[in-house]
């Protein structure tokens, strides 16, 4: 039957994309191994903004070997991710056009952008602030020592950069949308205020338990929103005429 026909095609094809993703993940991973020992004396640095930081201590004699592996298949994801979201627009946009295909190269593009605006106000900016701010004297007392766990410490870093580079994709999704018109210029306008609100809750979640993360986070994300519209308005998407 033509349905089942399709069904099973595009379930095809979806497994030929998650599989291209996964090679390109495994590669990540095996290059993240490599140069393991860089990457934990790079996501060290912004530890050096505390003075009184010299080494991280592990606890258990599993925690070296759960967090290099950990570690190196989430950077691996961080490595794949422009091949995970091309793989996915693929998908999604079956038998390309020619504007199409010049609309996920756009896509692909911005989002290598977006990925190292994350990147670098993350690491450079705001983790060395927020690590000052939750180790001041106002939290930690002059009779209280400083034992920096490796596993949680490093996680402390890596999570936030994750969590900064996959909600700052969010213009992108929301770019499709317009593009298909399938959500109005208007309405993201109207709605604008909850999804203010809205960003300051998601990054009250994704991010460490500090103020000036939660908003390092929020205000890059809500000019972004705001540009989104801009960009809509220029090239015609999301028409409510349409």
């Amino acid at each position: 039957m033509p349905g089942s026909f399709s069904v099973i095609s595009h379930l095809k094809e979806l497994r030929y994309r998650v599989f291209i993703s996964g090679i390109y993940i495994l590669i990540g991973f095996i290059v993240a191994l490599y140069f393991f020992n860089n990457i934990i004396d790079a996501l060290s640095v912004p530890f050096h903004s505390f003075p009184e930081f010299n080494k991280f201590y592990v606890t258990s004699i599993f925690e070296g070997f759960a967090t290099k592996l950990k570690l190196s298949f989430i950077i691996g994801a961080i490595l794949a991710f422009p091949v995970i979201i091309y793989q996915a627009l693929r998908f999604i946009f079956p038998g390309l056009i020619g504007k199409e295909k010049k609309l996920i190269a756009i896509c692909v593009f911005v989002s290598v952008l977006l990925s190292a605006f994350a990147f670098y106000f993350g690491y450079f900016v705001f983790m060395p602030y927020s690590i000052q701010f939750l180790m001041s004297k106002t939290y930690l007392p002059d009779n209280v020592s400083i034992i920096l766990n490796y596993n949680k410490n490093i996680f402390y870093i890596i999570n936030f950069l994750f969590y900064s580079l996959i909600v700052f994709q969010f213009p992108i999704i929301l770019e499709c949308l317009l593009y298909l018109n399938l959500v109005k210029r208007k309405a993201l306008i109207k709605a604008s205020r909850y999804v203010i609100v809205s960003i300051f809750v998601v990054s009250a979640f994704v991010t460490p338990p500090d103020i000036i993360s939660q908003v390092g986070i929020s205000i890059p994300l809500i000019c972004l929103y705001f540009l989104t519209i801009l960009v809509a308005k220029i090239f015609g998407f999301g028409e409510d005429n349409v």
